[in-house]
Formats: structure tokens, sequence, C-alpha cells
């Protein structure tokens, strides 16, 4: 019976699908096609399986999210625009107008920087002025840093291999580039949520923590030239890290957007911005949305970063800062959802208990590089 209306569900989805539906996964073939073809002889067996993967994982994201289709669609143009720019010549980054002023990495991840500031302006204006107008503009300039963010990681991850063919890698291997995908994983899954629930008042809240991590990055880019490119540490040269650090910071995304979010209820049940402000249901269904679905991928991490581990280090797990913290926030988020589903735990208390994850959350992110060392020393400040 439960198969019968699996199938049957399935079945409804794929007769709700457009012809631009099954174009665009069309499209993700040829690319993916394309890709193999121009870039098989950088590609290992396990990327190229991660590629061909990536289609139909894609594709069945463009068919349930709509948006999801042009942002893929503009982020590949823009990237090849760039590629088709630079002609195998890194120096040209500095040369030609297009890639020196937009379409470099550091261009596109600083207009990111950019429009993700001034969404976070506008989404305010939205809120405290009662402007759909306002609202409206922050969210186009959301979309527009997340497009301009993939961007620049797609082309960073081009230049990594202009350096020289052993330098080149995915573009996830240390605390800038990683503070680039906190943001733009935050940022994807807050436009999600803003359209399923059909409001931008949330956007105000969870843009503050996305603008404080884009201070961040300003403030590590200038002053520990924090965005050159540099090798791959040899524990690092590994196909488990473009997966277990993807995983790892769609937790961390959604653990602290979930935090901003209980910062608004919490808000909102004092009668603070109580008339501007979601229902307190809705925001507690984000809340415990977000904090299941980063549960879920910060689980998977940790298995994938325990497996890595045996094979960099010769066992899967020593008790370094890292992994430590890394436990203690899957142990706070798993007792979080433990009370959930099992007590009913709802209201202020869930609120301020998701606001406390962010700061646990926070240090095993952050303070971990800050204040201790071990095997994960690798995005030191």
């Amino acid at each position: 019976m439960e198969m019968t209306r699996n199938v049957s569900a399935a079945g409804g989805i794929l007769k709700q699908l457009s012809w631009q539906d099954w174009g665009f996964s069309l499209l993700l073939a040829l690319m993916a096609a394309f890709a193999l073809q121009r870039f098989s002889s950088f590609m290992d067996i396990y990327d190229k399986a991660i590629l061909v993967a990536s289609v139909p994982t894609f594709g069945w994201l463009g068919w349930r999210w709509k948006p999801v289709k042009p942002l893929m669609l503009g982020m590949t143009l823009l990237a090849l625009s760039a590629i088709s720019l630079y002609n195998g010549q890194l120096p040209l980054a500095n040369e030609k107008f297009f890639l020196k002023y937009l379409l470099s990495s550091q261009s596109a991840i600083l207009w990111m920087s950019v429009f993700f500031c001034l969404s976070t302006l506008f989404y305010w204006v939205g809120l405290l002025a009662r402007s759909e107008f306002g609202g409206s503009v922050g969210s186009g300039l959301c979309w527009a840093a997340v497009l301009m963010g993939f961007t620049g990681l797609l082309v960073r991850w081009y230049e990594s291999y202009l350096l020289g063919p052993d330098v080149g890698h995915i573009p996830v291997s240390n605390l800038y580039e990683v503070f680039v995908l906190f943001v733009l994983i935050t940022g994807l899954f807050y436009l999600y949520y803003e359209q399923q629930y059909r409001t931008r008042q949330m956007g105000a809240f969870v843009s503050l923590v996305i603008t404080a991590a884009v201070g961040f990055l300003f403030w590590y880019t200038v002053s520990r030239e924090a965005s050159e490119i540099q090798p791959l540490v040899p524990a690092l040269q590994s196909w488990w890290m473009k997966i277990h650090v993807p995983a790892n910071f769609i937790g961390y995304g959604t653990f602290s957007l979930a935090a901003m979010v209980a910062v608004a209820y919490l808000l909102k049940e004092k009668g603070i911005l109580a008339d501007r402000l979601p229902a307190l249901n809705v925001l507690d269904d984000v809340m415990y949305k977000a904090i299941a679905v980063g549960f879920a991928f910060f689980t998977i991490a940790t298995i994938l970063g325990a497996l890595w581990a045996a094979e960099a280090w010769g066992g899967y797990w020593s008790w370094d800062p890292k992994e430590t913290w890394a436990l203690i926030v899957w142990l706070n988020y798993a007792a979080w959802l433990h009370m959930r589903l099992m007590k009913g735990l709802r209201g202020v208390p869930a609120a301020w208990w998701a606001l406390v994850g962010l700061l646990v959350t926070t240090f095993a992110f952050l303070g971990v590089n800050m204040f201790l060392s071990g095997l994960h020393s690798y995005g030191t400040l």
C-alpha cells in the first residue's frame, strides 16, 4: 500500500512537469557531458561520479523549487563567460574590464557581499515601514547576492587550476572559502522558506547573521589577504572534502537561520514588532524545519568526516578539538529534536534553545580556529 502511494505520488509529480522542466533537465545533462568532455583530465573517478549524480539531483531540485532553474542557468552562463574571458591566462583578471570589475572570483564575491548588505537594509526598511516594495527589493538583492556568490566560487575553482594543475581544487578548503559558502547556503535556504511561507518579514533577521559573516569576510580579506588561492595541504587532497565540507555547512547555515528566526519569535512573543512579524506558529515551524534539515546534513557530514579521518590519519575519531565541538553541536540539536518530537518542545523554550545553539555552533565553526589547535587547524585566524 505504501509503495503504491509512493508510485502514485511520483507519477503525479511527473504529470505536473512542463516542457521547461524537461528542457532544464536536458540542459543539465548536456552541460554535464560538456564538463566531462572538457575537463575530464582534471577529474578522478569520484569527481566524475559526483558530476553525473548531480544531474538527477539538481534536475529534481529544479522541478520542486522553480527559482533554482534560472539561478543555476544564470551562474553557469556567468561562470562560462568568465572562463572564456580568461582564455587560460590568470593575469587577464586585472586587464579585462568584465573580469576585473564583475566576473573574476574576487569581484563576484565582492558584489555578493554588497548585495547581501543592501538586502539587509531593504528587508529592514520593508519590515519597519510595512513596505511590500522594501521587502521585494530585499528579496531580489538576496537572489542577486546568491547568484554572484556561486558564480564567484565556480570561477575561483577554475582560477585555481590556472595557477597549476597541482594547485586546482574545489573552493571549500580554507576559512575564506567556507565563509563564502556559509553565507550562500544560509541565504539560499532562507529564500526557500521565504517562498514556501510567502513572507519576507523573516529576512530582516536572517540577513543579520549573513551580514555579520560578510563583515568578517571583509576584515579577513583585508587584514590577512585571505582571498589568495593557496595549494592544498596534503590532508585536504582528498575527494572526501568535496562532500564533507558542503554537507557540514548546510548544517551550520540552517542552524544559524533557525537561531535568527528564534530571535523573531522571541520578539513577537514579547509584543515587539508583533504586528509586523509572521504568526508564531509559522516562525516555530520554520525554526523546526531548519534544524531538522541541518541536523540531517550535519549527521551525514560527521559520518563522512570520520571516514575521511580514517583514511587520512588512520582512525575514525581522535577527540581533536574540532571533532569534539562538532559532537557537542550534534548532541545539542539531537537533544532539541528529541525534546521536540518526544516531549512536544515548542514556543519560548525552543526558541531560546535554538538561539543558544547559535553560540555553540559559532564556537565550533570559528572559535575552535581562534582559540584551539589540532588536526583541523587549516583555517586559522
